[in-house]
């Protein structure tokens, strides 16, 4: 079944979307922290999005132009707001379509409906990112995204990094992540670890992402 993310600021009818969206058996989840929805859109990992405009702090044409940064999935705004500059903009910033309110049901269906079987038809629309505290590693491009920067990895820290973050709740044992690395750890020096993991640290310390990266002694590496 598919899952819709739905990013409306009026609770009633956010909840009503929901209802009247799982009776056609899709699966909603309702946006809980406005100043945090790109991890909630990442962690949920949705088919389609409905964004309304008018949001708290950042309006939706901001939202749709952070989760284009990061995926292809089909945005749906849907707004009060009806003027050709409204229309253009969400278009511009990477919309879809756009539904004015107040909403009809039967419109609303068809046209996630038709969005999603001509998406899902042509299109890879996985967000290929995964994310810890802030922390945004693309996985298409290898690269990490925080707090707007884009930090360019190499191949070995990009992929130290996907395997802490993937194990982020667990130590990960140094032979294990020097398999991910070289494949056989026993034809690579143990240092050879040890100093990739400090370039790693000092990267990141420069992008003012400190101690994530927690050493236990005689183990391994878990994220703080």
């Amino acid at each position: 079944m598919f899952k819709i993310f739905i990013i409306e600021d009026d609770k009633k009818l956010s909840a009503l979307l929901s209802q009247n969206l799982e009776k056609w058996n899709f699966i909603t989840k309702e946006v809980e922290d406005f100043s945090n929805i790109i991890n909630e859109f990442i962690n949920y990992d949705p088919n389609l999005v409905l964004l309304d405009i008018n949001l708290p702090a950042f309006d939706g044409f901001y939202w749709c132009s952070k989760i284009r940064e990061i995926s292809k999935v089909p945005v749906i705004f849907i707004s009060s707001r009806n003027s050709n500059m409204d229309i253009i903009m969400a278009i511009n910033m990477g919309g879809d379509d756009f539904i004015q309110k107040p909403l009809s049901t039967e419109i609303l269906i068809a046209k996630i409906n038709a969005l999603l079987r001509r998406t899902y038809s042509y299109h890879d629309t996985q967000t290929n990112v995964i994310e810890y505290n802030g922390i945004v590693l693309d996985m298409k491009d290898n690269i990490l995204i925080y707090k707007d920067e884009k930090i360019e990895l190499t191949k070995n820290e990009y992929k130290i990094l996907y395997v802490l973050i993937k194990n982020n709740n667990k130590i990960v044992l140094r032979d294990d992540i020097m398999r991910v690395l070289w494949e056989d750890e026993s034809f690579v020096d143990d240092n050879t670890l040890t100093v990739n993991i400090n370039r790693l640290r000092k990267k990141l310390e420069e992008y003012g992402i400190k101690d994530v990266i927690k050493t236990k002694k005689g183990q391994g590496y878990i994220l703080s």
